[in-house]
């Protein structure tokens, strides 16, 4: 990822006291609700809402982003919230950063929209860090369609079907590429309605 991406988001996130609406996205609150707490990486973590609420049900959680505006604005909802001791603040560019292999209960990823030089190969060190039996969540904006209501260069884009693509499938079970509604309340705060591209999957206990 490039020095410009990264003082972009920096300028964005100095821009207000808050950008985005502190609660978690509707895709991992679907998917993660029914889950046992256990240890969760959370890739590009914001200003930490969805560390946030999988830290309040129990989880312990990794969150990682490039921003250090950012995760210094999500340090202090976790303190101000009893959170400090369940979550892990990371400043890393995920480009770069390879995350512990086998680690983590859940890898979730919401909306990673970077020029990466090798976007598949971050993809697969995120699914090499769910523990076997654990769970992998990537969500992105859907390409194409969207018009004049998407502010990213869709250059930056991805399908649920590039992730999956980036899967060995002797160690991934229920793998499931979906087009979802966005959260009603998030396309009216962002002016963007553009549909979800959901991957979840759920790595092998063993591989066949």
């Amino acid at each position: 990822m490039s020095a410009t991406d990264r003082e972009t988001y920096d300028e964005l996130y100095r821009s207000a006291p808050a950008v985005w609406s502190g609660r978690p996205n509707r895709q991992l609150v679907e998917e993660a609700a029914g889950l046992p707490a256990g240890t969760a990486l959370d890739a590009g973590a914001g200003e930490g809402g969805d560390a946030l609420w999988l830290a309040e049900r129990g989880w312990r959680v990794t969150a990682v982003d490039f921003s250090p505006v950012a995760l210094e604005r999500a340090a202090a909802a976790a303190r101000a919230r009893g959170l400090a001791d369940r979550v892990e603040w990371v400043h890393a560019d995920l480009e770069q950063w390879a995350p512990p292999a086998g680690s983590f209960d859940l890898v979730t990823a919401h909306y990673l929209h970077a020029s990466w030089s090798d976007r598949d190969e971050v993809f697969r060190r995120l699914a090499a860090a769910v523990a076997p039996g654990g769970s992998l969540l990537v969500v992105g904006h859907l390409l194409g369609g969207h018009g004049q209501h998407h502010a990213h260069d869709p250059g930056v884009l991805y399908t649920a079907e590039d992730v999956a693509a980036a899967l060995d499938p002797d160690e991934w079970s229920d793998v499931v590429t979906e087009v979802r509604e966005r959260d009603p309340g998030a396309a009216e705060r962002t002016g963007n309605p553009v549909p979800d591209t959901v991957l979840r999957a759920r790595r092998a206990s063993r591989a066949r």
